[in-house]
């Protein structure tokens, strides 16, 4: 088979198409033929080799496609499945472990099925998981245009009637937002969020979803209302912080929770793979959640499609279409 791996650590010129062998599904697992993967962040940190959890040489970490050889896992060879592979994700087979695997709802195409796990997952996770977030609550999710944000902000809005206020840099990123349900829109290059938060809220949000870390840590807690909820989901604006005065926490009485969805056991996976579809899958059947996909490269531009993301231009889930030749 045709597979993309990381020649050296470095940039989007590392990656390589090679011919690989097809990888075999050990017990409790299932082969998939790939017809879809998506990219995400930790793919480029795994490419700049600094990932260290995954042992595939092969990169990528969600996949929609058909079962090639089920392994006894009640799964039938044909059906159409979606979710997150431990690596391998960018080939034209890959393995993963059954009790993860979701069937695709019938409304969705391949692509379209490829841009939901590890978004949607990951924005579940944070939203229910650990955000704790109840009816009619106010959140403020930060890059509102990516993959994670423009799922987090239909979970809200559609699970929790919840108040969504948004940051994003581009007008066309934030009006998107504003389509898929989000209350309040704030452009952080045209104004201070913390002050947009202040003007939409009474005391402040109940809780953040925070993709940016050191840069906003202020303007974060000058949002967040007291006994607030702050989830910590990515570094996009550095991990290391200058100075930082405890006590302005403790004043607040703020929960702050780091997370990591792909470094997360199995285990934890398949149950969050499992409520998710439970909960949210007849909602996608019903097109009221809907996956949100930017563009489509096919596998053998990987490079290009990796690049985009670097540059912060896409609104939405950054397609892989697998070509089998």
């Amino acid at each position: 088979m045709k597979g993309i791996i990381v020649k050296n650590p470095g940039g989007p010129e590392q990656l390589e198409f090679s011919k690989l062998p097809i990888p075999k599904a050990k017990e409790g697992e299932i082969l998939i033929k790939v017809e879809a993967a998506a990219v995400n962040r930790t793919d480029i940190v795994t490419r700049y080799g600094k990932g260290g959890y995954n042992s595939n040489p092969v990169l990528g970490v969600e996949v929609a496609g058909t079962v090639a050889d089920s392994n006894d896992s009640g799964f039938e060879v044909g059906d159409r499945v979606m979710g997150l592979v431990n690596g391998g994700g960018y080939a034209e087979y890959a393995v993963m472990p059954a009790n993860r695997a979701m069937t695709i709802p019938e409304s969705l195409d391949f692509e379209q099925a490829a841009a939901i796990p590890e978004v949607f997952l990951t924005a579940y996770q944070t939203l229910f998981w650990i955000g704790k977030l109840k009816e009619e609550e106010t959140v403020l999710i930060h890059a509102g245009g990516s993959g994670v944000g423009t799922a987090a902000i239909q979970l809200a809005k559609q699970l929790r009637k919840a108040k969504v206020i948004v940051t994003a840099g581009s007008v066309q990123k934030l009006d998107f937002c504003g389509q898929l349900g989000a209350d309040v829109l704030i452009n952080y290059k045209e104004q201070s969020f913390d002050e947009g938060v202040q003007k939409s809220t009474e005391d402040g949000v109940d809780l953040i979803l925070d993709f940016i870390g050191a840069s906003y840590w202020e303007k974060n807690l000058a949002s967040i209302k007291k006994g607030g909820r702050w989830v910590l989901i990515g570094m996009l604006g550095g991990s290391q912080l200058e100075k930082v005065n405890l006590v302005d926490l403790m004043a607040k009485y703020v929960q702050i929770n780091g997370t990591l969805l792909t470094p997360r056991s199995d285990e934890y996976k398949a149950e969050l793979s499992n409520e998710f579809m439970k909960v949210a899958g007849p909602l996608i059947e019903n097109n009221q959640i809907k996956p949100v996909i930017d563009c489509v490269f096919p596998l053998e531009e990987v490079a290009d499609a990796h690049r985009y993301m670097e540059d912060n231009k896409n609104t939405g889930k950054i397609i892989l279409k697998v070509n089998h030749h």
